[in-house]
């Protein structure tokens, strides 16, 4: 089975380059705003996007985040309109992986089976789901799997020789290296570091390894471009996109525009990449 994860790298590994791929919270800052910038960013370079699902207790995600989360929760968003988005999303983007990244609690609440077939349904791609450990696979990861949609782990600089068999085991579409110890948007990434950890899971898998956290600029996401198969960015554009809103935190006419032109930027620094590596 391939899914629009794999075939979207097989295509970027063709044209020898990394993938950038985005993060921005469903339904912030209300479900209509935020649709019609998810709708925008494959036009501005976003080659796979990530899409948060607002939960009301985020304990990895830093205070850029978390607040995304809360604009949009209190906006009214739910898992059920997520999925309404992604079908949106859709209508008019039949290529463009979409992986749904959050919390379980959620999906439990929801009910695993049914979260499964609408998400596949309405075009989900790929899941992220960052407080499930490998030890629970049959919870989630596994009927995931069988539904069509790729389950992908996280791996952090903790993440040891010892560890990385298990946490890789049962993923797919990509592995999402987390570049630095801590919550999202707290540090920035060192290149360096990040070249030498994403060679030492090659040598544990033959899957794309995406490194996301601390990425905020286009020198930035060149840098890690190099050595990763993808960078991920989302700190930067929920930043980008609250500092368009208004003084009561409303959508205005520069928001769409606001993170549009910071992904166009962000993924000419990855597109960049490994022309500067040849």
């Amino acid at each position: 089975m391939t899914t629009r994860i794999d075939a979207r790298f097989a295509e970027l590994a063709k044209q020898g380059r990394s993938a950038f791929v985005t993060f921005l919270m469903a339904g912030d800052p209300d479900p209509k705003t935020s649709l019609d910038i998810i709708k925008a960013l494959p036009k501005a370079g976003a080659d796979i996007i990530e899409i948060g699902m607002p939960f009301t207790d985020p304990m990895a995600d830093g205070p850029s985040i978390q607040a995304a989360g809360l604009r949009a929760l209190k906006a009214g968003m739910t898992l059920k309109k997520t999925l309404e988005m992604v079908r949106g999303f859709r209508k008019d983007d039949d290529a463009t992986p979409l992986v749904l990244m959050g919390y379980y609690n959620p999906i439990y609440i929801y009910g695993v089976d049914k979260f499964l077939a609408d998400a596949k349904a309405a075009g989900v791609d790929g899941l992220i789901i960052v407080d499930l450990p490998p030890e629970e696979d049959t919870e989630l990861c596994l009927p995931a799997m069988k539904a069509g949609l790729n389950f992908i782990r996280l791996a952090t600089p903790t993440t040891d020789d010892k560890r990385l068999p298990a946490v890789l085991a049962n993923t797919s579409g990509f592995v999402y290296y987390v570049s630095i110890t801590g919550i999202t948007g707290s540090a920035s990434a060192d290149s360096k570091v990040v070249g030498e950890a994403v060679a030492r899971i090659k040598r544990h898998t033959k899957l794309p390894v995406c490194v996301g956290f601390g990425i905020r600029t286009p020198d930035a996401a060149r840098a890690i471009a190099e050595s990763a198969n993808g960078a991920v960015v989302g700190t930067a554009l929920v930043d980008a996109l609250r500092a368009s809103l208004d003084a009561e935190g409303r959508a205005t006419s520069k928001t769409v525009g606001a993170v549009a032109d910071l992904v166009a930027a962000l993924a000419q620094g990855v597109r960049g990449a490994k022309q500067a590596a040849e």
